[in-house]
């Protein structure tokens, strides 16, 4: 009866501490389990809580992706580093934000990117701010003809 009982509390437990990292922001389903595996919940366990909190709509990996993508795109960053977190954290699909936006558009963030940051004065003398720049937009995540695109850039995009 007893441990009938502690079942019952644990579940009870990892209900409730995942409904709380839930409430605080989006989680994929990745990092809610490692989070309640840091809690040291049964792994059987966390599997139940997420797959009931997946069927309630509380916990779903397409609309966290779509809210990280939005939240690193208005920060700056480019496709190839959101896509690539978004792979770390659990999720194996492109926001439907992400699909939206054309090459060109990259570029756009790219250059309005590097205008703040730096500028966008003329590189063809200066071989160590330019690297240093394309390194910079590389890091951000953005592709090799998207950085160099913005590097060419001497005004901001329209729009």
């Amino acid at each position: 009866m007893a441990k009938q009982e502690n079942q019952d509390e644990q579940g009870y437990k990892a209900r409730a501490a995942a409904l709380r990292l839930l409430a605080r922001r989006e989680h994929s389903r990745l990092e809610l389990s490692l989070k309640l595996r840091q809690r040291r919940f049964d792994s059987g366990l966390i599997e139940e809580v997420l797959d009931e909190y997946e069927e309630q709509g509380w916990l779903d990996d397409h609309r966290f992706a779509d809210v990280y993508a939005r939240q690193r795109m208005d920060l700056g960053y480019g496709p190839l580093r959101i896509l690539g977190e978004l792979q770390q954290r659990g999720v194996h699909h492109t926001p439907e934000c992400l699909d939206a936006m054309t090459d060109e558009d990259w570029c756009a963030v790219a250059i309005k990117l590097r205008e703040r940051r730096f500028g966008l004065s003329d590189l063809d003398d200066d071989w160590d701010t330019k690297v240093r720049q394309a390194r910079f937009l590389n890091r951000r995540g953005f592709s090799a003809s998207q950085v160099e695109r913005a590097l060419e850039a001497r005004e901001l995009p329209e729009g």
